[in-house]
Order: C-alpha cells, then structure tokens, then sequence
C-alpha cells in the first residue's frame, strides 16, 4: 500500500476512515452521507452576469435516522495533524445542529462532544456505534419513551419528491421536539421564499403520523395561501383535508385548512370556529403570524383564543413587535430563525442589486407658487412639499411619468418581459402608474393589454391575474403596479425587478416587499433580482434591525395588517386596513400637471458576500476578488502556467464570480483571459491576442513539425486570434470545417504521431503563447 504519508485526502477517507465508520456499525447507504454539500453556493451578480460559488460540504454527515443527524466527520490528509480540521467540522455542526464532531487524517479521530463540551482522542477501531451516539444524545436530552418515539417519526417522503434541506430539517427537529416536551407556543422565523409551508407541513406530517397532533388547523388571511398549500405542500393529505368555509363545516376530516374570514363575522351566526369544540384541534398552524391575528385585540385573535388549549405554531419571515403588537410575547422567542442573509449566502435566495434613483424635485422639494391652482383649479396650499407628499397629498403628474420612463428605458436592454412589481403610495397612485406605463410601453400593450396592469383591492380583473402573474409559465401580465396586495404572501418566483415608489417606513413592510423578488427559478434563468429605488427606501438595508432581531417600532404603521375584516366577502383576498386608506386619512389631494421634474442621477449597488450594499465597478470588483485569491502577478502567472489546460483556471475565476465574458465587453474583445486578468487586477499593458500570435507565428517554433501538422498549427493559431485559448485546447475544433480541409480529426491527429503528442503540441504552442 502507498505510504500514508504520501495518500491524498480522498485516499485517507477510503482506505481509513470509511472502513473505520463501517465497522462501527454505520450503514454505508442509509447511514453514511460522503460529500455532503449542504448548501447551494452563493450567487455573485455584477452587471447582467451571475455566478455560483461552490456550496459547503461537510465530509460525512451520519444518520442515526433519515431525519436526525448526530455526527460531522471531517477529514484532511496524513500530512496534517489528527485535528486539524476540527474548526471547520465545529462551524458545519453548528449549522447543521449536529452535536458530535469529529476529524481524522487516517491515524485516529478526535471527537468534539457538543453536548458537553470535551474533547478526546480516540483510536480508528474505536468509532461510536450509531445505538451509542443515540444514547448519548438521547441522555443529553432526557427523554422518555413517548418524547423518543416523536422526535424519531420519519419525514414524508414522496418519489422524486423534495426533501428537506439543511435549515428546513433544523427547523422540523427543533419543533417537533420542542411539541414532544410539552411546548405549547412555539414561532419559527425563515427569510420568505425559503419554504415555510413545506418545513410546516413536515412538521405536522410527523405530529400526525405519530398521533401525538391528531386534528390540525392551518390558519391563514389571504386564499392565495391557502390554495396554494394545499395544491402543492399540503396535497399528500388531500383525503384528510378539508378547507373550511362557513355554508358546511365537516368534523370528519383531520386537517383543516381555514381563512380568519370564513372562521370569523361581526355576527354570531359568521362565527364558524364555535362550530367546533374549543378542543377539537390539537395543533393550530398559523401563516404569517405577524399579521392576522397579531394584534391583540384584533376580531381574529378571538379565534386563537378559542382553540388555546392547542398548541400553537406561528410562521413568518417579519416578526412583528411595535406598541400594539408583539409575536414574542404571544409565542415567546423564536425557535429558530433562518434569515434573509443566511439564504443568500447559502444560495438558497436571490441575491439583489439595488439602482437608486434621484429626481430634482425629490431632492430639493417642492413650493407652489403664488396663488396656484391644480389641474381641477383648486387653489394648492403654499408650504414646502416633499417626498413624503408626493402622491399622498400633492400629485406631480410629470413625476409619475418619469418613473414610468426610466422604469421602461431599465427594462428594455435587459428583457421587457422580465415580471416587475412597482409599489406605489395607493390604489390612486397605482393606477396613474399603470397608464403611465401602459404609454411607455404602448407597442407591447397594443398586442396584450395584460402586459401592464394594476394589481390592488379595487381592481377585480387584476386581482383575477394574479396566479397568471406568479405562474412562471405565463407571460402576462408582466409589469403590474399595486399598493400593498403583493407586498406578502405571493409567491412571485420570477420576478426579477421591484420598484420602490412609495414611502416605506415599516421594516416589517420593507422585508416583506423585498421578499417578493428573493425567490430562484434556474429554469427561467432567475438568479438575481433588481430594486429600482426612487424614494431612498433602500437605506433601510443599512439598518442593523433589516436582517436582526425584530426591535419594536414605535408607531403602529397604517401598512401594517392587523386584522378588524368583519367577515362578510370570505371569498376575497381581503387588505386588513384596506389600501385606499391613505385617500381617506387625506383631506386633500392636489392634482399638478405642469410641474416639471428631471432626472438628476442613478447610482447601482451589490449585495457584497458580508451582506452590505457596495457601488462597485465591474473592474474594480474583480481586481478585488482576483488579488484575493492570487496575491501578486507571479502568484497567477505560476498558476496559469501550471494548468495543463487554461479552460480549467478560467472555469476556476468563473466559479470565484469572475466574470471575464462581461469584463471583454467592458475593457476589449481583442485580449484573452490572461492578458485581461493581467491588465485588471495587476497594471500590466496588455497584447491583444492577434499581437501573441504574430510573435509565435515569427518565430521558428513551426519548423520542427511536417507540413501537413505546421498547416494545423497555424489553423489554431488562427482560431486563437479569433476565438481565444479555451476553442484550441477543445479536440471538438478538429471538426471545424477549417480543419476538415486539411484532414479528418483522425488523420490529423496521427500527423502528430500520436494524440497524446498532439495535445503536448497544444500545450507547447500555449506555453509559446504566454513566453
């Protein structure tokens, strides 16, 4: 056998500590997950150009079940120290919940025991057993028969179906134990688009198929989140489920799913939830729990009153505490939290660029003249007005059509058909935007009036297109305007640009609106999403409170949905503090169309990888990330020089949010990606490729070879000049039709002797490429 010394890292997994977890009793298909990769990798985006960084993988991950993992095991060569990547295993297991740690270079573990704290060594044939690492874990946590039985209820699994990823199953676990011990308010905290339905519908899965939750009441304020639940997630209890509306209440099912509207009336005769027992259910499941039944004193509270014997589950991405309202005090702190920063960097959530935007009137404000009138000839009160006015109480009608203009005039070099939302101020507000955007746009309107839309309360046929909004198959409608209907709970997969043209003071809003773009969808190429910001809302991301702890705001937000519908129209998606409520807190309105209002200037930001909004170049992002990698010219020539093809160094920086396609775009077609690399990240002047290859072609490198192999030398030297490195170093170029005049690719290859001397041609030609 090769000495240990001299085994790479895979070699020591294979020939020691695979057969070391083995003979401990591990199942190598059930048991044991080699290579774990537990997130997806980060998405990079600069400019039109995105990129995935590699996801974090943990070396093995053991199962004492399918559904609860005990142990991290990280390995590294024998080169290096038996614990030496002991720190690396600690950061997954925290990430993962795992309690027991270990790394090995082959001559022995060491064992990180969470649970206590200690560490020892330990020898190659004295692994733990999974039964062993259960007991411990089980003694950890004290648990009875029962609680063991409860925790230990497998996931539903479905063929081809998801499974939960790593911040789901954390989630799952920590909620079903919590149950198992008797806790009775439990909230759970997760980014939108990361999948609170599916880790609730796992949870209740487990409690159902173990019989400790027996019947289940999902609760939710808008039918979209109903419908949806159960058409997707919820559809493997499609025979046990019922929704509940109040012309028949049937208590044969076993779970219930439910609208506040149809549970609750202004009448005794609406309230339906008296029809059950206040201990019929057992588990009580409410989405978006900051709004709804948040409140107190809200007509919906009575409801989670009603059934308080249950234990009761809250779900959201916001959670809410202001002077009126607070989630923690109802269910206590959350149980686990996954936010939107976690998602993006895991690359389970899209990243974002922000484009803010600067108008002159917004930036100086605005003061009527003497005497002035409105467009209806109402004389506007003279003071000074400001952003905060625009739209509530004085309207610049040429404001609104420049937002229109540049919201159109971004769209059209990127794709007009990307789906976009414009939050405006109110319905009013909605509407002028949506035929100011109908003009810009007249062409595409002309062929389908649902490319422009407005989605709100008051208008019925946009309400009727929202699922076609959120279908990523549908393309239309595709630019929709709205005031707060699509600010939670629409499940916009591909929506890839949100405008901000209303005053956003609530964080719980904030989060909310961004949450609409945050989602991935690769198969309509959406990785990132644009926020086009002309109200300065964006500053809120610089706020420690946008991906922290929730801190109580001190005025309840007129936005905000807490819940006084009386019930009469169950079958409406229904805005609890309705969006028309700016015009009537409103006494006026003024209505100018003379005003005229300029663009002053735009600036674009990134979301950077420590979660900061950055206004960076292309070219200054990369000489960044470049020299980050690669501390000096030498560093990246050496590296350059080393790879036997360049194609793998290219793919390398791709992988590292390089992004060389664009940066040619920027700085010169002509240069390939070394000369480009050199010249950006290190001051080098740079040669164009027809510039390389005259030198080689001038020099006496093509007499060793034949005639017929020199004629396709100085075909691919031609094919660099034209195409660059990576198209020589391809055999597939051998088919061009510039070859196939010389001769087959078989043929071609033997004019060399051999293959493996062809492609040691190739390598030589680079090396006098790059001399």
């Amino acid at each position: 056998m090769t000495d240990k010394k001299s085994m790479t890292e895979s070699e020591i997994c294979m020939n020691y500590i695979t057969p070391a977890i083995k003979r401990a009793g591990w199942d190598k298909k059930r048991q044991i997950r080699r290579e774990y990769y537990f997130t997806a990798g980060r998405i990079v985006v600069r400019g039109k150009a995105t990129a995935r960084k590699k996801g974090k993988k943990a070396d093995y991950l053991l199962e004492y079940k399918s559904n609860f993992p005990l142990a991290v095991v990280e390995a590294k060569s024998n080169q290096h120290s038996i614990g030496s990547g002991m720190q690396q295993a600690l950061d997954y297991a925290e990430i993962l919940d795992v309690p027991f740690v270990y790394a090995s270079n082959g001559d022995a573990f060491i064992e990180h025991d969470r649970t206590t704290g200690k560490v020892r060594e330990i020898s190659l044939s004295n692994f733990p057993s999974p039964k062993k690492l259960w007991d411990r874990y089980s003694d950890y946590k004290n648990y009875t028969e029962e609680e063991e039985e409860i925790v230990t209820q497998d996931y539903y699994y479905a063929q081809g179906g998801k499974t939960p990823r790593y911040y789901q199953r954390v989630a799952i676990n920590r909620t079903v134990e919590a149950i198992a011990k008797g806790q009775d308010r439990i909230m759970l905290v997760m980014a939108t688009g990361t999948g609170k339905t599916f880790t609730a519908f796992q949870i209740i899965h487990r409690l159902w198929k173990a019989r400790e939750k027996k019947r289940i009441l999902f609760l939710a304020d808008r039918n979209i989140l109903i419908d949806q639940a159960m058409v997707n997630d919820f559809n493997p209890f499609k025979d046990i489920m019922q929704k509940v509306d109040r012309k028949t209440v049937d208590k044969a099912h076993e779970i219930y799913m439910a609208l506040y509207q149809s549970m609750t009336g202004s009448e005794e005769w609406q309230e339906t939830y008296r029809q059950f027992s206040s201990d019929f259910f057992d588990l009580v499941v409410i989405d978006e729990c900051h709004r709804g039944s948040a409140r107190a004193d809200s007509a919906w509270r009575e409801v989670l009153d009603y059934f308080d014997d249950a234990t009761h589950i809250g779900l959201t991405a916001t959670p809410k505490e202001t002077n009126k309202v607070s989630n923690t005090h109802y269910f206590g702190e959350p149980i686990y939290t996954y936010s939107l920063k976690q998602g993006i960097d895991d690359g389970y959530l899209a990243p974002y660029k922000v484009v803010r935007v600067n108008l002159d009137k917004d930036l100086e404000g605005y003061r009527p003249t003497k005497d002035k009138l409105d467009k209806y000839g109402l004389p506007v009160e003279d003071r000074e007005y400001n952003i905060k006015d625009y739209d509530r109480s004085l309207v610049l009608e040429k404001r609104t059509e420049l937002v229109a203009k540049e919201v159109s005039d971004y769209l059209k070099p990127n794709s007009r058909y990307n789906k976009s939302i414009v939050f405006c101020v109110d319905i009013d507000h909605a509407e002028r935007m949506r035929q100011s955007l109908i003009n810009e746009n007249s062409d595409l309107v002309k062929k389908n009036s649902k490319y422009v839309m407005a989605i709100t309360s008051e208008h019925q046929r946009g309400k009727e297109q929202l699922t076609n909004f959120t279908d990523p198959a549908e393309k239309y409608p595709t630019l929709v305007t709205t005031s707060k209907l699509l600010t939670t709970g629409v499940d916009a997969q591909t929506c890839k640009l949100i405008v901000l043209d209303a005053n956003i003071n609530s964080m719980t809003e904030f989060k909310q609106i961004i949450g609409r773009g945050t989602r991935i969808n690769e198969d309509y190429n959406k990785r990132f999403f644009t926020i086009m910001d002309f109200r300065g809302v964006t500053r809120k991301f610089a706020d420690p409170e946008f991906d922290g702890e929730p801190v109580q705001e001190d005025e309840f937000e007129p936005g905000d949905l807490t819940g006084s519908y009386d019930g009469n129209d169950e079958d409406e998606d229904i805005i609890i503090d309705p969006e028309g409520s700016d015009d009537n807190n409103s006494s006026v309105k003024y209505y100018l169309d003379d005003v005229e209002v300029h663009l002053i200037s735009e600036k674009v930001q990134y979301y950077d990888k420590d979660g900061k909004l950055v206004t960076e170049s292309l070219i200054d992002y990369t000489r960044k990330n470049v020299r980050e990698h690669y501390d000096t010219l030498n560093d990246f020539i050496r590296k350059w020089n080393s790879k036997d093809k360049k194609q793998a160094i290219i793919k390398e920086l791709e992988n590292q949010g390089i992004f060389l396609e664009e940066l040619k775009e920027e700085v010169g077609k002509d240069m390939d990606e070394f000369d480009l690399i050199c010249h950006i990240a290190y001051d080098k002047p740079p040669l164009t490729r027809q510039e390389r290859a005259d030198k080689v072609e001038k020099s006496d490198y093509f007499a060793k070879y034949e005639e017929e192999a020199r004629e396709v030398i100085k075909a691919l030297l031609d094919k660099y000049r034209d195409d660059g490195v990576t198209n020589i170093e391809d055999m597939k170029v051998l088919q061009l039709e510039e070859f196939r005049k010389i001769g087959s690719p078989k043929k071609i290859i033997k004019s060399f002797g051999s293959r493996k001397k062809y492609e040691a041609a190739i390598k030589e030609l680079e090396n006098k490429l790059y001399a």
